[in-house]
């Protein structure tokens, strides 16, 4: 009898730890014999090193993604009545801070190429208090011109880079925005061992605002000047961060590669009118947080994967103006096209540093054999 090949994991987050394994290790004992586990000096300087690694004066350590955003907004002062433009096509955690606030989310529409917001489908008016962009699967969004458009009408920019660690397009490195916010979950390219975040700003007004924010406000022990949030980022996720994020440059140039495997295999297979592959634009650095395709018939595909022991998933199946939760707002089907065809449209496939060409050449041919190629 055949043995059944092994099967093929979107990401192997097991791969990573053979390599570096003994480094993590070391890295959270000496947290667990200093006592500290909450901010303190392993905070500080994992907040020191990712800020010289981006290049921004200010890295703030939060609890998770979602809650960066959230502080973010906070620091700008966002409140009810405020709108704040955002994609209708990401993470629920974009639209729910600005919804959490009281303040209402006004999607544009996206561009099909990257994914990013169209900025000839925003529309502003006398509300509108800030854009909040979001570089999705790993691709910086055109922020030359967004921050041209934040610019003429003095508006700040906070960008959703929760999957964008390091790139970068035309000269703009996510991270240049007036606010930033990344996520550390498990499954990113820099990924910690539970639930962290970041805020990086060059303001320092408002580097100062999130710090005191993500304490309940607090300017000193027991001296509260606002009601913030409990948001701090403790030293565990730090040390385990720290040791990443020495290696997180490689990881994301392997991640471009297995990328440039993908394209080159896609293409030799005859599979151009079948499958759309993901476009780099000119002049822009991905980080392939994910490897996303689309495809007219995703569901049949997925389930022909799965049946070969191959992962793939989809983010995200509904677009957020057509989620229950804000049916209030009045968006209807057909409002905002492109997300709508992404969200039918979109499917990740494995991709992660350590995945090998011969598990991308099965993955590659079970989609031929699905298109009778």
């Amino acid at each position: 009898m055949t043995a059944e090949p092994p099967a093929i994991p979107l990401l192997d987050l097991g791969a990573q730890y053979r390599e570096i394994g003994a480094e993590l290790e070391a890295a959270v004992l000496r947290v667990l014999r200093s006592g500290r586990y909450v901010l303190g000096e392993t905070v500080a300087r994992f907040e020191e090193a990712v800020a010289e690694h981006l290049g921004v004066r200010h890295a703030i350590g939060v609890a998770s993604g979602s809650d960066a955003l959230l502080l973010a907004l906070m620091a700008l002062e966002v409140r009810p009545g405020d709108e704040v433009v955002t994609s209708p096509f990401s993470f629920f955690a974009t639209a729910a801070a600005i919804v959490r606030l009281g303040a209402t989310p006004v999607f544009a529409d996206i561009d099909p190429e990257d994914f990013g917001l169209s900025t000839a489908s925003i529309r502003l008016t006398e509300r509108t208090r800030a854009l909040m962009p979001v570089h999705l699967y790993g691709q910086c969004g055109d922020m030359r011109t967004l921050d041209a458009i934040a610019r003429r009408h003095r508006l700040p920019i906070v960008e959703d880079a929760a999957q964008a660690i390091g790139a970068s397009r035309d000269g703009w490195r996510v991270g240049d925005g007036d606010l930033a916010c990344l996520s550390f979950y498990p499954t990113k390219n820099l990924g910690a061992a539970g639930d962290a975040g970041l805020v990086v700003t060059g303001d320092d007004a408002l580097a100062a605002r999130v710090r005191r924010l993500r304490t309940h406000g607090a300017e000193s022990r027991y001296e509260h000047l606002e009601v913030g949030l409990n948001s701090r980022l403790d030293a565990v996720q730090a040390a385990i961060l720290t040791v990443k994020l020495k290696h997180l440059d490689r990881w994301n140039e392997a991640r471009r590669a297995r990328a440039a495997v993908y394209d080159e295999l896609f293409r030799a297979a005859g599979l151009a009118g079948e499958v759309s592959l993901p476009a780099v634009a000119v002049g822009s650095t991905h980080v392939f947080h994910q490897y996303v395709v689309r495809v007219p018939q995703r569901e049949a595909l997925r389930a022909h994967l799965a049946a070969r022991g191959i992962a793939s998933e989809v983010y995200y199946p509904i677009a957020l103006h057509l989620q229950p939760c804000f049916a209030s707002l009045g968006y209807h089907r057909g409002d905002l096209p492109e997300a709508e065809r992404a969200a039918d449209e979109v499917l990740a496939l494995p991709i992660y540093p350590e995945l090998e060409r011969t598990a991308q050449e099965r993955i590659v041919a079970a989609v031929r054999e699905f298109h009778g190629r």
